[in-house]
């Protein structure tokens, strides 16, 4: 797909749902909020996260489902420690949706090679990472067999997902 939109316009111009699938472990040490967090320092949680919250409760106000499933590693890792900490003031401030499933209930599930954004079922936004999780850049993809491909795996994971807040990170 050659059409490029910021994130902030997809958002804004989905309709019914945005559906996020996470499956890394890490997703860049070098955030102020995981960097905080990790050296024990108080950070002003509400500031760094206002701009999520607004743009996602925007949705959510508009009656866009946002729903994200997390796969992880068990032992979770420290920045999957601290992205359940954090959890609770960026996306469930925004009125996310938010599961979290172990990798090892994953196995005999079809799943895409990147994370991605699903929005309204038509366009998907894949993430790309470094090996160290900082991002590398970002995919725009409307392929129908894709877009099958992705819904399919994320509903599978979400079915299986544990809710944020039953879900204990080991």
């Amino acid at each position: 797909m050659t059409v490029e939109a910021t994130f902030d316009d997809l958002f804004g111009q989905c309709r019914r749902s945005a559906l996020r699938l996470e499956m890394r472990d890490d997703y860049g040490t070098s955030s102020p909020g995981f960097v905080a967090w990790r050296d024990g320092v108080p950070f002003d949680r509400a500031d760094f996260d206002a701009p999520w919250v607004t743009l996602a409760g925007g949705a959510v106000a508009r009656g866009v489902a946002v729903r994200r499933a997390r796969i992880v590693s068990e032992p979770v890792s420290d920045y999957i420690r601290y992205e359940h900490s954090a959890t609770p003031y960026a996306n469930l401030a925004g009125g996310e949706q938010v599961r979290w499933l172990p990798r090892r209930l994953v196995s005999d599930l079809s799943l895409p090679g990147n994370d991605f954004w699903l929005f309204d079922e038509r366009l998907i936004r894949f993430g790309h990472f470094s090996g160290d999780g900082e991002p590398t850049g970002h995919e725009l993809c409307d392929d129908p067999a894709v877009i099958k491909l992705c819904l399919t795996a994320f509903e599978a994971v979400w079915e299986r997902n544990v809710d944020h807040a039953e879900y204990r990170p080991t």
